[in-house]
């Protein structure tokens, strides 16, 4: 099975990198485990894409992190084999800005 590409919105960087850096303050190396978790999901994602649902908003996928309260949030273009990763969004965050074009 060809796994799909991904690309990553413009701002899923800051997203990753404030998680990731709160997580170190909190506890060191918790912000690794916080990364792992998340390529892990991605890898996930990449395998089978449509295993995640689309919930709120139509064309949006969204995986849960079990260890961590995020989602990562994603678009799907089969033509392309392609995934684009809208946002890493935390939970308590407000919705409406895990839902980036």
């Amino acid at each position: 099975m060809k796994l799909y590409n991904v690309v990553f919105h413009e701002d899923v960087a800051a997203d990753y990198n404030e998680a990731y850096a709160w997580y170190e303050k909190q506890q060191k190396g918790l912000g690794e485990k916080f990364l792992a978790e998340i390529n892990n999901k991605i890898q996930q994602i990449m395998t089978n894409p449509g295993a995640y649902g689309i919930k709120s908003k139509p064309g949006y996928h969204e995986a849960i992190v079990i260890k961590f309260p995020y989602s990562i949030v994603y678009r799907i273009y089969k033509k392309d084999r392609c995934i684009l990763i809208t946002s890493i969004h935390h939970h308590k965050k407000h919705p409406r800005k895990k839902y980036r074009k």
